[in-house]
């Protein structure tokens, strides 16, 4: 659903990504690990089609997101870091905007409420999003990024601010949507999550992808016997990045 190919974006003479090919199947929860500056946010940045690579290709559900772009967006659900929210909306009315965003026809009503209970915002449909907390705001815009019936999701760093509960949800409704075959692709620094909900992992260093596979074969790679994705993650960066990364 989601495929890179030899990906590189560069900025001045610095090579934020340099390189990375990789492919995410339907169905596939792909972790998508790295210290800061490590060139996550950038590669996921251009798969959303908020930046342009300098070369390689981006094919979301099979759709170049060079020459088709509208093709490319309508299949993929995007989930920044920060989002940004018009906080003068209420929910609903945050999320019929995104629907007509993305030309959906008729009255979307009900795909709205539904995906408002999916995300336990229901009963602030008509709440002004100003009076939501963080992670209200968090999980408004997951909800819009759904609201489409997207094949594939790129998250970047989804757990920011979510309490506990919220957390549990979160993880809850992505392994719901993997199992109804949208592939998603999920950048997280914290590793506890990866090893819990990655069915494979990348791990990218300096702009280049230096490992990839199940913790399994990750645990292998690094010659590691702990059960913890924490010291494989650090004697595979060589263990750059310590204080970027949460521990599990």
């Amino acid at each position: 659903m989601i495929s890179l190919q030899n990906l590189v974006k560069k900025f001045g003479s610095f090579a934020a990504v340099d390189g990375v090919s990789l492919d995410v199947t339907p169905g596939e929860i792909h972790g998508f690990l790295g210290p800061n500056g490590a060139g996550k946010t950038t590669t996921m940045r251009m798969i959303a089609g908020l930046l342009k690579p300098d070369s390689g290709r981006i094919l979301v559900n099979g759709h170049d997101l060079a020459t088709a772009p509208e093709a490319a967006k309508a299949s993929l659900g995007f989930i920044p870091d920060r989002p940004f929210i018009y906080e003068k909306l209420t929910a609903g009315e945050f999320l019929r905007f995104h629907a007509g965003l993305y030309g959906l026809d008729g009255d979307v009503s009900d795909r709205v409420r539904e995906m408002l209970e999916v995300f336990e915002l229901g009963r602030w449909e008509d709440e002004l999003v100003e009076s939501f907390s963080h992670g209200m705001k968090q999980r408004l815009v997951m909800s819009a990024a759904f609201l489409h019936k997207p094949q594939a999701i790129v998250v970047d760093e989804p757990m920011v601010g979510l309490d506990p509960r919220g957390a549990r949800l979160i993880k809850q409704i992505f392994r719901r949507m993997s199992e109804r075959g949208v592939a998603i692709l999920m950048s997280t620094h914290t590793l506890e999550v990866a090893q819990e909900m990655s069915d494979r992992i990348s791990i990218i260093v300096k702009g280049r992808i230096i490992a990839r596979g199940t913790v399994d074969e990750l645990r292998r790679m690094a010659g590691s016997q702990d059960d913890r994705l924490t010291p494989v993650f650090l004697k595979l960066t060589g263990g750059g990045g310590l204080q970027e990364i949460d521990e599990v």
